[in-house]
Parts: C-alpha cells; sequence; structure tokens
C-alpha cells in the first residue's frame, strides 16, 4: 500500500475525532460558556448538519475541482474551524466553528474514497478504503477519550488546538504526499441526487438510516452527564468509559460487516437493531449501577455501530437496482443519513433533558430504535414481493 493513504488515515483520525470527542465535552463547555446542557448538546447537531449538507451539496459543486486542490482546500478549512473553536469567546461563535469543521467533513469522506483507490491498483480498492477508514475507527477507540482528558485537565479550548495540530500534520501530509495526477472521478449532478431522493425505495433506506443511528445518539450526546450525575462517576474516570466504549464500537463494526455478509443486510438489521432498543431500554435502568452500567456499555457501542456496514452495503445493493447510474450518489447520500440521524438524536435528547430528565434519553432512544427496525421489517417485505414479482415474470 502506497504511503499516501496514511495521509487520508491521519486526516480521517483528526476528522472523526474532532466529530465525536465533543460528546465529553458537553458538560464542562456548558460550564465554561454558561449554557445549558441541551444548548451544548446542539453543537452536535449542528456540526451533523454541516456534515449532511457538505456531503452532497459541496461535493457536487466541487466536482470539477482537482482532486488534490479540494483536499488540501478541505483540511485548510478543517483546521480554520478548529482554530476559531480554540478561539471562540462565546457560544455563537463556536458554533461557527463547528459549522466550518463539518462541511469540510462531508467532502473529505466523499471524495476520501476516490482519492484512496486512485492510489492502488483495481484488486487493492477496497484494503485501500478499509485503511482510510481505519482512522474514523481510531479516532473513536482513542483520539476522542484522549481529547475528553485533554479537555477536563486543561480546558475544552485545548482540545480544538490539538485537534487543529493535526490537522496540520494531514495538511502538509497530504500535500506532500498525494500525488498531483490524481484519476478525476466523473462529477456528481445536482439532478443526479435529486433522482435518488426521489426515488422511494432508496429514501425508505435513508429514512431507516437516520433513525436507527440516530436513536442511539438520543442518549449517547448525554452519556458523559449520565455517568456523571446519575452513575456518580469523576470526570477522569468518565474519559476511560470513552476508550472503553469506543473499544466496543470497533468491535461492533467489525462484527456488523461480517454479520451483513454471513446474513444479508436485512437479517442482520433486524438481530442489531433489536439487541441496540434492548441494550437502551437496559441502560435506564443500570446507569444508577456504576458495574452494571460499565457493562452496559461495553455491549452498547458494539450495537449502536454494528448497523453502519449493513446500512451502507444495503443502500448499494438497491441503488444497483433502482438508481444504477447513481451508485455512488446514492451511497454518499446514506452518509449524509447517518449525520442527519445524529442531528436529530442530538437534538431530541436536548428537549428530553430540557423537558424531563437524563436518564429518559435512552429508552425514548430505543423507541426510536424500534421504528427503524419496523421500517426495515417493511423494506425486507417489499425486496421479496419485488423478487417474487420477478420470477413470476422469469417463468
Amino acid at each position: 500500500m502506497p504511503i499516501a493513504l496514511f495521509a487520508l488515515t491521519i486526516s480521517a483520525f483528526a476528522i472523526g475525532t474532532t466529530e465525536f470527542v465533543i460528546v465529553g465535552l458537553i458538560p464542562t463547555i456548558a460550564n465554561d460558556l454558561n449554557v445549558s446542557l441541551p444548548s451544548a448538546g446542539l453543537l452536535v447537531s449542528l456540526y451533523a448538519l454541516g456534515v449532511a449538507i457538505g456531503a452532497p451539496v459541496l461535493t457536487a459543486l466541487t466536482g470539477k475541482w482537482n482532486r488534490k486542490n479540494l483536499l488540501l482546500a478541505l483540511m485548510l478549512l478543517f483546521t480554520i474551524g478548529n482554530i476559531v473553536a480554540y478561539y471562540s469567546p462565546n457560544y455563537e461563535s463556536l458554533i461557527i466553528a463547528r459549522i466550518l469543521t463539518g462541511l469540510a467533513h462531508g467532502v473529505f469522506f466523499s471524495i476520501g474514497s476516490t482519492i484512496a483507490t486512485s492510489l492502488v491498483s483495481k484488486d487493492k480498492e477496497a484494503s485501500a478504503i478499509a485503511i482510510m477508514f481505519t482512522g474514523l475507527t481510531v479516532a473513536l477507540v482513542t483520539g476522542v477519550p484522549l481529547g475528553t482528558f485533554i479537555g477536563q485537565e486543561f480546558g475544552w479550548r485545548f482540545t480544538f488546538l490539538a485537534v487543529s495540530a493535526l490537522g496540520l500534520i494531514s495538511l502538509f501530509g497530504s500535500y506532500i504526499l498525494i500525488p498531483k495526477n490524481l484519476k478525476e472521478s466523473i462529477p456528481t449532478k445536482i439532478s443526479q441526487q435529486i433522482s435518488v431522493l426521489t426515488n422511494p425505495r432508496l429514501v425508505l433506506v435513508y429514512l431507516i438510516t437516520a433513525l436507527g443511528y440516530g436513536g442511539t445518539f438520543i442518549a449517547f450526546t448525554y452519556l458523559v452527564p449520565i455517568l456523571e450525575q446519575i452513575t456518580g462517576f469523576d470526570s477522569k474516570m468518565v474519559a476511560i468509559l470513552l476508550l472503553v466504549y469506543g473499544i466496543s464500537v470497533a468491535i461492533g463494526n467489525i462484527w456488523g460487516g461480517k454479520l451483513a455478509d454471513r446474513l444479508g443486510p436485512i437479517q442482520a438489521l433486524y438481530r442489531i437493531f433489536i439487541g441496540l432498543a434492548l441494550v437502551l431500554v437496559t441502560f435506564s435502568f443500570t446507569a444508577t449501577n456504576p458495574y452494571l452500567a460499565v457493562a452496559t456499555i461495553l455491549v452498547w457501542g458494539a450495537f449502536a455501530f454494528g448497523n453502519v456496514p449493513g446500512l451502507q452495503v444495503y443502500v448499494v445493493q438497491l441503488a444497483k437496482e433502482h438508481a444504477p447510474h447513481a451508485v455512488d450518489t446514492a451511497s454518499g447520500l446514506n452518509i449524509a443519513a447517518f449525520n442527519v440521524g445524529i442531528a436529530f438524536g442530538a437534538w431530541s435528547g436536548g428537549l428530553i433533558v430540557e423537558n424531563y430528565s437524563l436518564i429518559n434519553t435512552p429508552w425514548i432512544g430505543a423507541i426510536v430504535v424500534l421504528i427503524a427496525l419496523a421500517l426495515t421489517y417493511f423494506s425486507g417485505m417489499l425486496d421479496k414481493k419485488a423478487k417474487l414479482q420477478t420470477n413470476i415474470i422469469r417463468d
């Protein structure tokens, strides 16, 4: 594998860290900027909306740009966004910083896979993409707990300063290692995205993605205040628990992919959504006990991110059937759907915390996941009906 791939991996690590580390900093930011927990939680939602807008819209608008120049511009924007966060004197300026970095995130992962595959031969394309996305997984395992620890010890602004330093390393690494004459992909047109978004079968899967992935963020966004205020852990122990959660996520992502390969995406999603709903309901009861809470978090991470491979594979399968002219576009829009889910989950969680209490977020998140399960069952029924009709026509 070419060393240029590791420039993309470092970029993915930096971007993944800045996306999820905010969860560990919500109480600290709320106290420092004198805002409520739900207001601090909106920083998760607004970042995710930046990703959701940036992925489809900005990718289409920058489709004719040179890939390397676009990558450098994105990492520069990402670094500037984190520097703005470091210097943010108030809540409003921090919102602007989060939106800026979210926009960079959206386009990066849209073009990152294309760049990664252009660096290797065709038989190594999947491995190249996997190496790039390793950065995102490592960010969840190490970047988020480390960033949370830095924020708790030195102030939340220093976390963003550290991430901006990673952004600079990624920027210079990409400048030096990524070749100039990358293979250009066919620009994605807005009209293609509209055609995908008007296809009922694909829209149904995007809804499943948003609810099935977003349901867990109703509680996960406020996991740190739950662990501190309800379970009774101190801030240093919470940082360790975020590491435990990250390890569980990494394991769950691999397990979810293997399950989808073995059973097919629909059957895998049935099992994962049921497991996730059960874990969230269980956490509503175990959050008050330190030992049971830790055990639940260990299982929660695996189910929370185990649905990602199945959802992405399912979208590609349906796109090949219903929108063969825009498979890549359909896949990219599912990334946007994941982030719409994060935005919805964090926003909904904030409303629950504001009007009810922290401990209500897990079981309400479970209800949202069960709605995703029902939609998955409906989608599976449509697949069976379509397959039956195809067989009748063939006969």
